[in-house]
């Protein structure tokens, strides 16, 4: 299989750094996008969700990733994103407190600003616990 280059940078560190046969990634408008080598030239944005890795030996990764950009540009990706985690670093406790203060900021009766960021927070956290769910050992 055809590999391509990928580099995920996060706000505190590089997530990865490698090549890889393909990658999945949740994106604004469709769900998720898929990507294989030599795609045609795009940035565009992804959203907060499950993102998914095939390294070159054929091994998956599964792994939590916050808002960011994606630019693919001859046959190579490069990520920046607010957050990547892999399902063992996501603190569920954390999570599911975060979850808990978003759902009380949304019973509140707050501006419209205030409501879109605590429904951003919610989802947020909701995809961190799901990513931690899905691939629990």
């Amino acid at each position: 299989m055809e590999l391509f280059n990928l580099k995920i940078v996060a706000a505190n560190k590089v997530f990865f750094d490698g090549k890889c046969q393909n990658l999945i990634v949740p994106y604004v408008d469709s769900g998720s996008i898929a990507f294989l080598a030599k795609h045609e030239n795009t940035v565009l944005p992804i959203d907060v969700g499950e993102m998914k890795i095939t390294d070159e030996s054929g091994r998956q990764i599964n792994a939590f990733v916050g808002n960011g950009i994606l630019e693919f540009l001859d046959n190579e990706a490069v990520i920046v994103c607010v957050s990547a985690e892999l399902p063992d670093e996501i603190d569920e406790r954390r999570a599911n407190e975060a979850k808990e203060r978003a759902e009380e900021e949304l019973r509140q009766h707050t501006s419209s600003i205030e409501y879109n960021i605590s429904k951003a927070n919610l989802a947020r956290a909701m995809e961190r616990l799901k990513v931690k769910n899905r691939h629990k050992i």
